[in-house]
């Protein structure tokens, strides 16, 4: 095969410019493309995929430079079944990942590599999770046959031009030290699996294999993903390089890569209180991320750091700095609206692209929840007539939207600091709908983590293939952790040995429910109540009053002005706890527990029992 045209800057630093003409030879696309990140290039490619059929360019008026993309019916999810975890041994995988031998793996690639990007481009994107100078920023090279995922990636993080050249100077030695990742990248691999044969027109709007495949290896720092054009096996950067990769690098060089929302939270008095927050997929993280304060709360600013991913290490000031690794949000768009998230819908209001959402008749998007009524007719996410009544969804369960970061109304002025943010406070949280109460503190670190480690959620419409119900979901990492989930607990224990000042740790509940299926709690911005409550303890303000799972609030301790309709029976019912409904659920903890036996911390262990006794 002859070499094939290359447009863009080639790098000519030896070691990239050997693996990408490796991954040429094996994958055999047409033309290979060097994203440079540049406004004309993104414009290029999003009227590629507008030609191509992918894009349908969203009315201009209404929502400048944006478009909406609709994938087929398998490819709308994450795929936890397909998703491995390939260390040398099993036991470093452990059991709640998908497992086998990095060198069977990689004969598996390379045979599904092996000219799936024949007639097809192949486009090299330079990027960097993490602000470029941060301590824990990490390059990576993404190699696709996907536009689609370019032009999300120049949402999702730095790319082009400008990382390539980072990572050439550092090659060179000529670029400041300071950061973990100096000269080397992370190789990510990614193609649809669907090769052209010579002559055949691409007529697939969204082409992806049935056979998938989203492959990491920790000890080498590779990914390579198969089959798939959905932006969580797709854009390497987010879920397979900023948690699965970077979770194993972090246990490596004492920091933490955590599925996680940052937010500030400033009281009247001007002082700023930095939470993180880990929620499993479509609990409401990015709506907490994002919290509006409610009118009673004069004096009080929200902002936000991120609503995803956080990258947290011991800062030199003895506390838990975060940054987010992340330039963009890829949220999740049904039952986000004016109402329940006015800030996500300002962020989303240009610049963005849709996936899996209905489009109306005057080329905007709607999603179940986007409005009281829905229109009267629209062209749903597999491209139908729909109206309502019609007995369908007009957008997917799982249908997203990728925004800019940087046009968030709330966006944090430390947002891109490399030295992050100190964190005073971990929340965890799910949906439960019985149980669990309003908020509860844990004692101390010990405690928090196993409060951590042990929550549970329903699970959502963001995985494939799993059954309804509860599932324990340590810190909500449970689908990201690149390596064995018990050494990953023990990595919790031992991170406070390096810090003199410690994050106090919450776990909420917004999602509690009556006998009549009722919530008990109002939420969206109301949860600020309860964040007050957070911040106040985190600065000893105010009192925890102590019952056998955590310290809890008492009424009095809350600010219920304008909210005269929740009585403090009401209060009451959001915050009770039932000794027999916790004995079931310490039962029901045996599971995770059975799972993770060999490597658990025996800190859990003691836990479990301590808890055991407060409530006998």
């Amino acid at each position: 095969m002859s070499n094939p045209p290359v447009t863009g800057t080639p790098t000519a630093e030896p070691k990239l410019l050997q693996w990408v003409e490796e991954m040429v030879a094996l994958c055999k696309p047409s033309a290979v493309h060097w994203v440079d990140g540049s406004e004309d290039e993104n414009q290029q490619l999003c009227d590629l995929l507008v030609e191509k059929g992918t894009f349908t360019r969203l009315n201009p008026e209404i929502r400048p430079n944006s478009y909406l993309a609709r994938s087929k019916p398998s490819d709308v999810a994450r795929v936890e079944d397909r998703t491995f975890i390939c260390s040398r041994r099993k036991g470093n995988a452990g059991p709640t990942n998908n497992w086998m031998h990095p060198r069977e793996m990689k004969v598996i690639m390379n045979e599904k590599f092996d000219g799936s990007m024949a007639g097809r481009t192949m486009y090299v994107i330079p990027f960097c999770m993490g602000p470029p100078d941060s301590p824990l920023a990490k390059i990576g090279i993404e190699l696709t046959d996907s536009a689609y995922v370019v032009v999300n990636m120049r949402i999702m993080c730095h790319t082009g031009r400008h990382v390539l050249e980072r990572y050439e100077s550092e090659m060179r030695g000529d670029a400041p030290k300071g950061r973990q990742g100096y000269g080397y990248f992370v190789p990510c691999v990614h193609s649809v699996g669907v090769p052209l044969a010579a002559g055949v027109e691409d007529n697939d709007p969204w082409p992806c294999n049935d056979e998938k495949y989203i492959v990491h290896f920790p000890e080498t720092r590779e990914i390579w993903s198969y089959g798939s054009g959905y932006g969580g096996n797709a854009l390497l950067g987010k879920k397979c390089l900023a948690l699965r990769i970077a979770s194993c690098i972090g246990r490596d060089n004492n920091w933490m890569a955590e599925h996680m929302l940052v937010l500030g939270l400033e009281s009247p008095d001007g002082e700023k209180t930095y939470i993180a927050g880990a929620f499993p997929s479509a609990c409401g993280k990015t709506n907490l991320a994002m919290i509006v304060p409610p009118k009673e709360y004069e004096g009080w600013k929200t902002s936000i750091i991120g609503d995803d991913i956080a990258w947290l290490w011991p800062h030199k000031d003895g506390r838990l700095h975060a940054i987010n690794p992340e330039t963009g949000y890829f949220g999740v768009a049904p039952g986000t609206s004016y109402e329940t998230n006015p800030i996500a819908m300002e962020s989303m209001k240009e610049n963005s692209i849709f996936t899996n959402v209905g489009l109306t008749d005057d080329g905007d998007v709607w999603w179940e929840g986007l409005t009281k009524e829905p229109p009267a007719h629209l062209i749903d996410w597999k491209g139908e007539d729909w109206e309502p009544g019609c007995g369908r969804l007009a957008a997917h369960p799982n249908a997203r939207f990728t925004a800019p970061a940087k046009q968030c109304p709330t966006i944090d002025p430390e947002w891109q600091n490399p030295e992050g943010v100190p964190v005073s406070a971990f929340i965890f949280g799910g949906r439960r709908p019985s149980t669990m109460p309003l908020v509860y503190q844990a004692f101390n670190w010990s405690h928090g983590v196993y409060v951590g480690a042990t929550m549970g959620s329903e699970v959502t419409a963001a995985a494939a293939g799993l059954k309804a119900g509860v599932r324990r979901d340590p810190m909500a990492m449970l689908p990201f952790c690149g390596y064995n989930m018990g050494d990953y607990l023990h990595h919790w224990y031992d991170m406070r040995r390096h810090l003199t000042e410690f994050p106090r740790f919450f776990h909420v509940n917004w999602f509690r429910r009556d006998d009549e299926g009722n919530y008990l709690w109002p939420g969206f911005g109301q949860n600020m109540r309860v964040l007050e409550w957070i911040v106040n303890r985190c600065r000893g303000k105010v009192a925890g009053h102590e019952t056998p799972i955590g310290w809890r609030p008492k009424y009095s301790d809350f600010n219920f002005d304008g909210l005269e309709n929740f009585s403090h029976y009401d209060f009451e019912k959001a915050m009770n706890f039932s000794y027999d409904e916790w004995k079931e659920e310490i039962i029901s903890q045996g599971e995770l527990y059975m799972k993770l036996y060999d490597p658990m911390p025996k800190e859990m262990i003691y836990q479990k029992e301590l808890l055991t006794g407060r409530l006998s």
